[in-house]
């Protein structure tokens, strides 16, 4: 079983890599640029239809406001990267917006910025992967019915990718992403140049007109302005996953800061392109698109239409129709970046995981490297989470969108506020001239950045906190409450476990009793027996418990053939349970003798075949845990090795195991510090339970 287990990991996500391989993971620019700015860069195949689709609730009277609020949309992705870049260049270690926030606001709102983009890192695969699949039934209407069900399974196909290692999944997906800008690139180019020359394309939906929504047809004042922030706050999705290269600098080739720098460049100017274009080809082609396709005046069957989203209609209409061949290339791209575009929350949401964790904020087996060298306990969790999230939204790009792009703006700011902060710490010990402008340059950008984004933030509560953005502040604010009781617990614990006095620590105990559990006389029993007077106790006690008055009775007998000093002592049990006369004994041995320790020896089979473990009972499991919360008791278990056992193979560890302590066969020999070579305890091993406990 394990051997099939393991052939099977081996082919899903290859060799394990040593740790001395790391460095031959970091990637070079043109990996980098689709693993951690495919969100971005993806974004541009919804970013416009989620402003018109807001525009288009007054009909077709607010289309006109479109390229004004893709200007604003712009301006704020530009000032977005270049606040980024100084990040970057000032935090190279990977924390990002949380290192920085941390670092110059303090602790609490470092933690506000980290729930925000883990939620956020959430959103991002489940409102891709649902895009994505929207883009899959544009092309193909017939799998309209099994949205769900394709949306877990490219998360599926995802998590195997990314757990494979940062290096695999970014040359998988570089190709997919590449393919993405040079297509709609050349959709854009060849739509602008038959515009130029007259034959401006038109789209499938132009010849409909646009039923208002009741109420909307005639707005003014505050009204009007609220439905146009809400529309930009729907385009500001094009700003999400900007932060991630923040995040993995570590993960680049050296100069890591330089090349993150550039790659964080390269990315603007490549999304601001796509995404203008994309917006212009919308209004040239004169794209109508709403959520209700019976809101489409002119349309004879509105219950059974398929609305095709607007980079399929922009396709449809430079191409030549939904039957040409750049239709699908465009349509087949888009899709694949759509999915792959979760792959940045894929790379930043553990590594974010992975530096909490080493701050004691989450579980510290998300600080542990898997086979691959990449965080896959993370890369599990994420993948679970937005599962789940795709699963309970029925992958409804509509309903998910709401939820997003609250955290990214609530990190945009509070990062900027702190580096103001930086740089003012920096003028205030920094006297070369030259340095000290580049200081005022750098603070002024961030200070911008933190003033719009801000702003930008305030819209967005406004307009969809009450249409679903309440889930994610209060997932945000759940997940921020948690990690501050992970805190407190592991504080607490390093707090209890700091050694205040070492001479009391070390000073043995007086004397200890050892207790072996006995069911009857046979060789487990006897290797327990043997191994307890190994260790030379000051007393030493066979212990059983009298659940059936015959069975005892023959074990007295044998007992006293075995011609032993150790005695055997009975604990009666009048409801045959075992386990809790076992520890009232202890714990009876212990407020005899506060002062003495007890070790109790538990014999028990290893058997190797799985349905082995159903035939003997789990008393001595239970009695471990019953006995671990006593103190002053030792319990150690004694295995017997039954002839099943010889042929098995330790179960294979899984990706993300913990990967401290004594390693396994292959791994290399362990040695207590200081030891030499034969030095040190032997590998750990799991073991059964007997038929009967004592």
């Amino acid at each position: 079983m394990a051997t099939v287990t393991g052939l099977f990991k081996r082919l899903l996500l290859g060799r394990a890599r040593r740790s001395e391989e790391l460095g031959e993971t970091l990637l070079p620019k043109r990996l980098a640029l689709p693993v951690f700015a495919s969100d971005p860069l993806s974004s541009v195949a919804y970013a416009t239809q989620e402003i018109l689709l807001v525009l288009t609730l007054g009909g077709l009277a607010y289309v006109y406001v479109t390229p004004w609020l893709a200007a604003g949309v712009i301006g704020l992705m530009t000032v977005v990267v270049l606040s980024y870049r100084q990040v970057v260049h000032a935090y190279p270690s990977g924390g990002g917006s949380y290192e920085v926030v941390s670092t110059n606001l303090g602790p609490s709102a470092g933690l506000v910025v980290a729930a925000s983009l883990l939620v956020d890192y959430v959103m991002t695969v489940a409102v891709s992967v649902a895009s994505g699949v929207d883009n899959v039934i544009s092309a193909l209407p017939a799998l309209a019915g099994h949205r769900v069900l394709l949306a877990l399974c490219f998360v599926a196909l995802l998590t195997a990718m990314n757990l494979r290692g940062v290096r695999e999944s970014g040359r998988a997906f570089a190709a997919p992403t590449y393919l993405f800008v040079g297509a709609v690139l050349i959709m854009v180019g060849t739509g602008l140049i038959r515009y130029l020359m007259g034959d401006a394309p038109v789209a499938e939906s132009a010849r409909y007109g646009i039923e208002p929504t009741p109420g909307s047809a005639q707005l003014t004042g505050l009204a009007l302005i609220m439905l146009v922030l809400r529309a930009f706050s729907s385009g500001c999705t094009a700003l999400t996953g900007v932060e991630a290269i923040s995040n993995g600098v570590p993960a680049f080739r050296r100069p890591k800061p330089r090349n993150a720098a550039a790659t964080l460049a390269a990315m603007g100017a490549i999304a601001v392109a796509m995404f203008a274009g994309v917006t212009t080809m919308a209004i040239v082609a004169k794209v109508h698109i709403v959520q209700d396709p019976c809101r489409l005046i002119g349309l004879a069957d509105c219950a059974g239409y398929t609305q095709r989203t607007v980079i399929a209609q922009l396709a449809a209409s430079v191409f030549g129709g939904p039957d040409s061949v750049g239709f699908f290339v465009v349509q087949a791209a888009t899709a694949l970046v759509l999915i792959l575009a979760a792959n940045t929350a894929f790379n930043g949401f553990p590594l974010l995981a992975s530096i909490l964790a080493q701050d004691r904020y989450l579980p510290s087996q998300l600080h542990s490297r898997g086979d691959r060298l990449v965080y896959s306990n993370g890369i599990l969790v994420l993948a679970v989470v937005a599962g789940l999230l795709l699963f309970g939204f029925k992958a409804n790009v509509t309903s998910l969108i709401h939820l997003y792009i609250l955290g990214v703006f609530t990190s945009f700011t509070l990062s900027q506020t702190g580096m103001v902060r930086h740089w003012n710490r920096e003028l205030r010990t920094d006297p070369d001239p030259a340095l000290r402008r580049r200081r005022y340059l750098a603070r002024a950008v961030n200070a911008t950045g933190a003033l719009v984004t801000g702003l930008v933030l305030v819209i967005v509560l406004a307009t969809k906190f009450l249409q679903g953005a309440w889930l994610a502040v209060l997932a945000a604010v759940v997940l921020w409450l948690m990690m501050r009781a992970i805190r407190r617990h592991y504080d607490a614990v390093a707090a209890e476990l700091t050694v205040t006095d070492p001479r009391a620590d070390l000073t043995p105990p007086p004397r200890v009793l050892a207790l072996v559990l006995v069911s009857s006389v046979h060789k487990p029993t006897l290797r327990a027996l043997a191994y307890a007077r190994a260790f030379h106790p000051d007393r030493l006690e066979a212990l059983t418990v009298d659940v059936d008055r015959a069975v005892t009775a023959r074990l007295e007998e044998q007992w006293a053939r075995l011609d032993t000093d150790v005695p055997l002592t009975v604990v009666d049990s009048p409801y045959r349970e075992i386990t809790g006369p076992v520890v009232e004994y202890v714990r009876h041995a212990r407020r005899t003798s506060p002062r003495d320790v007890v070790g109790v020896f538990i014999p028990e089979y290893v058997v190797g075949r799985w349905w082995e473990n159903l035939l003997h009972n789990q008393t001595a499991l239970w009695l471990k845990s019953r006995l671990l919360f006593t103190p002053g008791v030792m319990v150690t278990s004694v295995p017997w090795q039954l002839t099943s056992s010889a042929h098995a193979r330790p179960a294979v560890r899984g990706a993300g195991a913990v990967r401290r302590g004594v390693p396994a066969t292959g791994y290399g020999i362990a040695r207590p510090r200081g030891a030499g070579p034969g030095g040190g305890p032997g590998p750990e091993g799991g073991a059964a339970t007997p038929d009967r406990s004592p």
